[in-house]
């Protein structure tokens, strides 16, 4: 499989919800482009939400674009990173619309990263009981996953997006020369979200990855925008399939509870998102190994993968005295669990994905095995 998408035109991928259906726009330089945001709605408002690390780059030119769709075009600059995920911050953008008088029909733009997005567009479902959102992801993770769907939400001290709401945004817009300016870390965190489609739906396409990781992590623009777009398709047909994750979609999160687990447990920011969602696919893998439904070689295939992104496999120990309780108590938390019951995403077989409650005693030894170095 080689990439199919030119460089130098914009491809969609679309949303089919009914009345809430979208496009995602990939291409190159489409943020500074009025015609990128054709279409859309003309309000009197038009707020862009970004934070201190984006807002140098491209808030000039996204509110350059804006500028014929909206009398006035504001901003909200955020603090950047995980750690600030929270009721606080989420203020700031009431704040600043409310102080700014807008109304119902103002739209709000959603310029970073998943942090910015999610919080954005849980604002945007929260003003006035819902007002429109554009999602325009500045990192590869937010390309790949988190601006599609719309899930948006908060996090808690106990758990990790326990709060918010489900709110489409009315497009995606996937610049790929903001993928330029990420720093390497983020870059790796990207490409967790991206390997991970492979085991859950199309393992043609984790071989194709296999076989072009080099060229990924150089950053080659016809490589980078066929793994966003096969990625995004992955993610529309299931998103179309199950908007509110009530089955289906809950094997997006392939990696995410052990993942999920190592933020809470760290503390927000210590480990990037992408990060702890690498190491939480291992772990998930294992624990697919020791219900049997894998093999020995797929996991260690995998894991190859993930090394060869930049990405942890080894996990951290969150207690010393008492770890696999630890991790338990936080997977607990999650969303997928029901009646205090840890349900994991996990391989069955290679391909496929599907939810499976563990045995407390299984789980401790794959987070023991994990915790180990190779």
């Amino acid at each position: 499989m080689s990439p199919a998408i030119s460089t130098t035109e914009t491809q969609r991928v679309a949303i089919d919800l009914g009345e809430r259906s979208y496009d995602i726009h990939i291409g190159a330089d489409l943020i500074g482009h009025a015609g990128t945001f054709a279409g859309l709605p003309t309000a009197n408002t038009g707020v862009i939400v970004t934070n201190e690390v984006v807002a140098p780059l491209y808030l000039a030119s996204l509110r350059a674009a804006l500028s014929g769709r909206h009398a006035r075009v504001l901003d909200v600059v955020l603090p950047d990173g995980e750690s600030h995920k929270h009721w606080q911050t989420l203020q700031t953008i009431f704040d600043r619309l409310l102080e700014a008088g807008c109304d119902r029909k103002t739209v709000l733009y959603a310029l970073g990263g998943g942090v910015v997005g999610d919080m954005t567009g849980f604002a945007a479902a929260c003003y006035m009981r819902g007002v429109p959102f554009v999602q325009v992801p500045t990192t590869l993770l937010a390309q790949v996953d988190s601006s599609v769907g719309g899930k948006t939400g908060i996090n808690h001290p106990l758990g990790k997006n326990m709060i918010g709401a489900f709110h489409q945004p009315l497009s995606v817009v996937c610049d790929l020369d903001a993928l330029r300016s990420l720093p390497d870390r983020e870059f790796s965190a990207g490409m967790a979200e991206i390997i991970k489609y492979g085991p859950i739906a199309d393992m043609a396409f984790l071989g194709w990855i296999e076989d072009h990781i080099e060229a990924l992590m150089a950053r080659d623009p016809a490589h980078l925008a066929h793994a966003v777009r096969r990625s995004c398709e992955i993610k529309a047909q299931v998103v179309g399939a199950d908007e509110r994750e009530s089955g289906l979609r809950a094997i997006l999160n392939f990696g995410h509870t052990f993942g999920h687990a190592i933020e809470a447990g760290m503390g927000y920011g210590a480990w990037l998102h992408g990060e702890a969602v690498g190491c939480g696919m291992v772990m998930a893998a294992r624990l697919s190994q020791a219900l049997g439904l894998v093999d020995e070689a797929f996991v260690e295939r995998l894991k190859r993968l993930v090394v060869r992104a930049g990405l942890p496999v080894v996990a951290p120990v969150l207690d010393p005295a008492r770890n696999a309780e630890r991790y338990l108590e936080l997977m607990r938390v999650d969303k997928k669990a029901e009646a205090g019951e840890i349900r994991f995403v996990l391989i069955d077989p290679p391909g496929r994905a599907s939810m499976r409650p563990a045995s407390d005693a299984v789980v401790a030894g794959v987070i023991a095995r994990s915790c180990q170095p190779a």
